[in-house]
């Protein structure tokens, strides 16, 4: 089956031209149209259900549209949505003592999306290399990973090695300096730069296509950073928030970053909600009116934000997680296709490798998956993340991998 054969309907087709006539082409999207989600499931204009195994690329973990989120959301809406930070409000404190006691850290910096968590920890890892480290005015660096993905502002792409992020979109951000990823050797010589600030990172590299490193790495990352006094900020934004089977990836090896970034799944998937987390020696060299946002921390972002993180100990998502990816590879490995070359992941975040002569089998695959009932979409051509929600049952696991089973023997 390939893009050019598959079926859609009149009644499909309609928005599809809609976003074509009227809306940016900056994304490939699948021919699908959903209006309406619950759980683990989504379903077309048509009624059509679907396993959602991409989870709005892990904004969901805790399942589309769940009872005590949207409760949450709704309550609140109907009080008060905005008050800028001009003004206090009676959830913003409660939300940063809730989060800072949930994570252990001293202070938050709350934002909007994942991308603003990214540029304001780059903002306080800037401010603390001058104002604790000392380095000389406008000569800190920040180190990055090859393959790292993190947003599209000019910050994000400028830390970027992948040319359609970047390409005719330069100059570029100064002071960004890249390693490859897994490679502690490689990050030890470029953190004997003594303007080195900080080390940016993804504990696993989502957009890759699912890179997880060697066992100790994370580990490694903690122990140069100590021994250079540069700040590890990981990069939590689609691996935290249980979706890798413990509550933050770096919990794998019980590392603790010195900045946390956070976003995704912290709202649920209600809203855009992103959070800085840090102790007061890095949070407290940015002074009033040094950074902000209109939208950070107002007080329905608060309520949802308290409300998914309950969600995700109270209904242990972590533990599943972890027991629902160990199933999910191994019954991959064991339909022993000859078109997957590769699987691989942690909990629930995982991928697999397409072998195929066609370089558009990967995508021709995602367009059986979802005749087959299964929606998930190619990262750098031939790889497919699996990231279902969080709540994901065992049944419903093998019934996803018989879907998974069923769609390679098309290719």
């Amino acid at each position: 089956m390939t893009h050019n054969t598959i079926s859609i309907s009149n009644n499909s087709q309609q928005y599809i031209d809609l976003e074509e006539k009227y809306g940016a082409h900056n994304y490939h999207p699948l021919p699908v149209v959903l209006n309406r989600g619950e759980g683990v499931f989504v379903w077309d204009v048509e009624g059509n259900r679907y396993y959602d195994f991409l989870s709005g690329y892990s904004a969901v973990n805790q399942g589309h549209c769940h009872p005590k989120i949207i409760a949450a959301l709704v309550d609140q809406a109907a009080k008060l949505t905005l008050t800028s930070r001009a003004f206090h409000s009676n959830l913003l404190g409660e939300y940063e003592k809730y989060i800072t006691a949930y994570f252990g850290y001293d202070k938050v910096l709350p934002m909007n999306t994942g991308v603003e968590g990214g540029e304001t920890a780059i903002k306080l890892a800037r401010r603390w290399g001058y104002v604790v480290k000392g380095i000389e005015h406008n000569q800190a660096k920040i180190v990055f990973a090859k393959g790292n993905f993190w947003g599209r502002t000019m910050a994000a792409i400028s830390s970027s090695t992948d040319p359609s992020s970047y390409s005719n979109f330069g100059p570029f951000m100064p002071g960004f300096e890249m390693v490859d990823y897994n490679d502690l050797v490689e990050l030890e010589k470029a953190f004997q730069d003594k303007n080195v600030a900080a080390f940016m990172f993804e504990p696993i590299q989502g957009e890759a296509g699912v890179l997880v490193p060697d066992e100790g790495y994370l580990t490694g990352v903690r122990n140069l950073c100590n021994q250079y006094n540069v700040l590890m900020i990981a990069d939590e934004i689609q691996t935290g928030l249980a979706r890798t089977g413990k509550m933050l990836a770096c919990d794998h090896e019980n590392v603790r970053p010195d900045v946390l970034i956070l976003g995704k799944a912290l709202s649920g998937g209600v809203l855009p909600v992103s959070a800085v987390l840090c102790d007061d020696e890095i949070m407290m060299t940015i002074k009033p009116g040094e950074h902000g946002s209109t939208y950070g921390g107002n007080p329905l972002a608060c309520a949802v934000a308290m409300a998914a993180l309950e969600v995700l100990k109270d209904e242990n998502m972590a533990a599943n997680a972890e027991a629902m990816g160990e199933l999910l590879r191994s019954e991959i490995v064991k339909l022993n296709s000859p078109f997957v070359s590769l699987v691989r992941g942690k909990g629930l975040l995982n991928a697999i490798v397409i072998k195929h002569s066609n370089p558009e089998a990967a995508w021709d695959l995602c367009l059986t998956l979802k005749e087959n009932g299964l929606l998930a979409k190619p990262t750098h051509g031939d790889k497919i993340r699996f990231a279902p929600p969080l709540s994901i049952t065992k049944n419903q696991v093998l019934e996803c991998v018989g879907i998974i089973d069923k769609s390679l023997q098309s290719l």
